[in-house]
């Protein structure tokens, strides 16, 4: 246990009391995570002042409407011939010329100069519609005549949820996030990694014992990130693991794609990955690879460098998390119910005070921050650290 001014804390933020991949937690099928579908909640004026402000907000010359016009469709299956729960759309004749002319524009907003210089290099070899899950995105696959090397980007409907998420990856992950917004319409870059279901099923039995320790160790980072910054459904088909090449090795990352349950449910469990029995795989992997000494370790390396974040971002956060507090991106049992069980766990009694979902994600990052800068100073006054 630490002590921050009058606070009382453990070390492990949110820790759970039977302790991080505790052994004798519920089985993860039995348990009902996910509440009910999650509303769209629309861009409020504070948040459209930011996104204005940083350059997210830009006139596009289509929008998310305008994509549903669509004629009739195809199912997209893959290598395997089983369902990828996307559809191929066609538009008639007259429609199709413009669509394809308003993508590339896109395109070129979203990765280039915005000029319309590429487009004779450019082709829309597909628009891809999806089925399932809440945001319905089109994914719209933009391929260059010349060398046909192609790129995915995706248009969906605007949502506040979502653009939190996006902006708090965009800072305190170790990637930067390509989006742009124009009224009801949100353009996402593509994110490469290869699908946490389809890597856990056809990859991981084949990875090295060096390489399932340092799954688990990205697993343990990931885990804790999403804890921290409250994004929520991290199961293995909303996150991709990327394979990097490091000199005589691979290693791996872990990183989310699906960003639209940013702080909504009410259930701390929620966000947190290890819960979801998708995962279970990987929690079993953080099971036999690593000792507790070592899930702690890298627990205290994620805090830290995402309060480095915190800290390194300076205004910008400070206006995303001002625009948050007062927003409407939860309903209020959720509010009720997660403050009580972030209270429960440290104690704070800020937390109880929290009238909306923006307020508690606030003081988490904040808890995070000063528990890392208490640490940091005591370690100084007690000479424990060169300055």
């Amino acid at each position: 246990m630490v002590f921050l001014g009058k606070i009382k804390f453990k070390i492990s933020l949110f820790l759970d009391r039977n302790g991080y991949f505790a052994r004798n937690y519920p089985n993860m099928s039995e348990e009902r995570l996910m509440s009910k579908k999650k509303p769209t909640y629309p861009v409020s004026s504070k948040l459209d002042a930011y996104l204005d402000n940083y350059n997210r907000k830009i006139e596009i010359p289509i929008f998310y409407e305008d994509l549903l016009r669509f004629a009739g469709s195809v199912v997209v299956y893959d290598a395997d011939e089983e369902d990828t729960l996307w559809v191929r759309v066609y538009y008639s004749d007259s429609e199709r010329q413009e669509i394809d002319l308003s993508l590339k524009k896109v395109y070129s907003i979203l990765h280039s100069d915005g000029s319309d210089r590429i487009f004779q290099y450019l082709n829309v070899d597909a628009v891809d519609y999806c089925t399932f899950g809440n945001s319905k995105p089109f994914r719209i696959r933009v391929r260059n005549v010349l060398n046909d090397n192609f790129t995915y980007f995706y248009v969906k409907k605007t949502d506040a949820s979502r653009i939190y998420g996006l902006e708090l990856e965009h800072m305190l992950s170790p990637y930067n996030l390509n989006f742009l917004v124009c009224k009801d319409t949100l353009i996402e870059e593509h994110i490469a990694g290869i699908p946490g279901d389809v890597f856990i099923k056809d990859m991981l039995p084949n990875c090295t014992e060096s390489e399932k320790s340092q799954l688990a160790k990205e697993f343990v980072k990931f885990n804790e990130r999403c804890m921290i910054r409250l994004l929520g459904d991290m199961r293995s088909y909303n996150y991709v693991i990327v394979p990097v090449h490091d000199f005589d090795h691979v290693v791996y990352r872990i990183r989310a794609i699906d960003f639209d349950q940013q702080c909504f449910e009410g259930k701390l469990k929620v966000y947190r990955p290890q819960f979801f029995k998708e995962n279970f795989i990987m929690v079993e992997l953080v099971r036999n690879k690593l000792q507790n000494d070592s899930v702690d370790q890298y627990k205290i390396e994620e805090r830290s460098i995402v309060a480095k974040r915190i800290i390194s971002s300076g205004n910008r956060i400070k206006r995303l998390l001002n625009s948050a507090k007062v927003d409407d991106i939860s309903l209020p049992e959720n509010i009720k119910r997660l403050k009580a069980e972030i209270y429960e766990l440290t104690l704070d009694m800020d937390f109880k005070k929290c009238k909306t979902m923006g307020q508690v994600l606030n003081l988490a990052l904040d808890f995070v921050k000063r528990n890392y800068q208490d640490v940091s100073m005591k370690q100084i006054l007690e000479k424990k650290i060169r300055i």
